[in-house]
């Protein structure tokens, strides 16, 4: 809670996940939590928001919810850019990682 509000108002802050379900939904959570549990107001909601997982999108999936999905909860805004890798993260987390960081 206190990282993001400090770093929030410094830049935005985007959300990489890797994998889904709870486990992988549970940090995106801090900013309604800020606004609807801790009640602060003026809460910037992630600047972007990427995924890799190998969970297919379907009705009733958690692991394989699309971007939209955050949207009706608050944790994204309608215009916030969403990218999503369906592929092992075992595979594709390493090679973005080495890319990014000129490897």
């Amino acid at each position: 809670q206190e990282w993001y509000m400090s770093a929030s108002k410094k830049a935005p802050v985007g959300f990489f996940q890797i994998g889904g379900g709870i486990a992988g939904d549970f940090p995106i959570c801090v900013v309604p939590m800020l606004e609807q549990d801790l009640g602060h107001e003026d809460i910037p909601l992630w600047s972007y928001f990427a995924q890799i997982s190998d969970s297919t999108t379907s009705y009733g999936s958690y692991s394989g919810a699309i971007p939209n999905e955050k949207i009706t909860w608050g944790k994204l805004a309608p215009t916030t850019p969403s990218y999503i890798v369906e592929s092992d993260a075992t595979i594709v987390a390493p090679l973005i990682f080495s890319y990014v960081l000129g490897l």
